[in-house]
């Protein structure tokens, strides 16, 4: 069950049943420079919420406040000029990949948000119904849908394309904070049929170069380790491509007593970081073969 509210000006995300959880609709991209006027207002509002989350962001990586607090973590890249990052801050290997799509017919650039984009966004959607072992969410998603996804946030979104013979063959999206110091990114998919073209690389370096340009100082892809979660392929991606992991401090706020036992024995907690590391790991691997072998024939087609 999930729900939304708006307090002092900032847009709070409710879910759960028997525990309220809460945190910022816009956590990945928004930062709560005042969580003491939030949460008198999330007191005051009438709705059960047992307990409340946030982050701090980079460069603020030493806990500020006085709430209860858990380490948690960000994939960070610091942005100078795309000079450092391609001549030192990025091993040979995503380097020489970068080229190598420009050898083989691909262009990236900066792309408006208009009716081309949206067709393009959706035909990567709509491409491959797997993601990463997972079942791709936006699969199956209609023009309208996706539409309406990316509208969100018009003047800090900067969208960028690859293209390969006039086709988008993947794409990124970034969103970039008030005070432009740093960017989120939020979307990031190429197409299965063209991963030889290496069309993940060039994106990563336009998006680089796109940050350098407007002046932002980091550049942060989700998190860096997930839990117990191995290394795995997306996580060598960030490393090779300069991102480094930076801990940051996330706060956890009781407002019920309910939500105090909650944090105490560990319910804010996905399932995943409860179970042994090699039982998650044979879990995930048993649901990426289910859906690989539930999608064979469409996997067949997306890399012919």
């Amino acid at each position: 069950m999930q729900s939304q509210i708006n307090v002092r000006g900032v847009d709070i995300r409710i879910e759960g049943r028997l525990i309220r959880f809460a945190r910022l609709e816009r956590e990945k991209y928004e930062v709560l420079t005042d969580p003491e006027s939030v949460l008198e207002g999330l007191r005051s509002s009438g709705v059960r919420i047992d307990l409340f989350t946030f982050i701090q962001t980079p460069p603020e990586t030493q806990p500020k406040y006085n709430y209860p607090m858990e380490w948690d973590n960000l994939a960070v890249l610091p942005v100078s000029t795309f000079d450092e990052w391609y001549s030192r801050q990025i091993r040979f290997a995503p380097r020489g990949r970068v080229r190598q799509a420009e050898k083989k017919g691909v262009t990236v650039r900066e792309v408006p948000f208009d009716d081309n984009l949206v067709r393009g966004i959706w035909e990567v959607y709509n491409e491959s119904p797997i993601c990463q072992g997972k079942r791709s969410r936006h699969y199956g998603s209609d023009l309208q849908t996706v539409r309406k996804k990316e509208a969100t946030f018009p003047d800090k979104s900067v969208f960028i394309g690859a293209f390969l013979d006039g086709q988008m063959i993947g794409f990124l999206r970034i969103v970039v904070d008030e005070f432009r110091k740093q960017a989120r990114l939020i979307e990031f998919m190429s197409m299965v049929r063209h991963r030889d073209k290496c069309s993940s690389n060039a994106l990563i370096a336009q998006c680089v170069r796109s940050c350098a340009e407007r002046g932002v100082r980091f550049l942060i892809y989700e998190r860096f380790a997930y839990g117990k979660k191995a290394a795995d392929g997306l996580s060598q991606f960030k490393e090779v491509n300069g991102f480094g992991r930076v801990d940051i401090p996330r706060y956890y706020v009781p407002l019920t007593y309910l939500g105090s036992v909650a944090f105490r024995v560990g319910l804010h907690r996905n399932l995943a970081d409860h179970l042994p590391a090699t039982l998650a790991e044979s879990i995930r691997q048993v649901r990426s073969a289910w859906y690989s072998w539930r999608f064979r024939h469409v996997l067949e087609t997306s890399r012919s």
